[in-house]
């Protein structure tokens, strides 16, 4: 079953320089996102609980701006999932877009499944 895009966004109170480094970096990642990251090149591997590494490379990025990975499993495919931060021009309030893929009737779980990787993600960086 193919899978579509959604997207989410979040706000965020942090400097954006500092939460680029918890999105870009196999140590930021390993925080919040999996229990362990292994960064070789531009391929990261993720496990968590202890179990087999599932592999994402990252295909995109600009530093302070974006980071794009793709699963292995999306390989040959357009899916990826992104994590790009956005400073409003007017106000200045920083905030977390994410693009992912997933499949029908999977919204709701992905949806869910986001936030409280979210939430992981500003207890870290002292933003909850």
């Amino acid at each position: 079953m193919a899978k579509h895009k959604v997207h989410y966004e979040f706000p965020m109170h942090c400097l954006s320089e500092i939460l680029y480094e918890y999105l870009a970096t196999a140590e930021g990642l390993s925080e919040w996102f999996a229990d362990e990251v292994t960064e070789k090149g531009d391929d990261f591997f993720f496990s968590w609980g202890g179990g087999p590494a599932e592999k994402a490379t990252l295909i995109r990025y600009k530093p302070e701006g974006f980071v794009r990975f793709r699963w292995e499993e999306d390989e040959g495919t357009k899916n990826f999932f992104e994590m790009t931060i956005v400073i409003d021009d007017i106000t200045e309030d920083l905030a977390l877009n994410i693009t992912d893929f997933c499949e029908e009737g999977d919204e709701q779980e992905n949806a869910l499944y986001w936030e409280n990787l979210i939430e992981n993600l500003r207890i870290k960086l002292g933003a909850a």
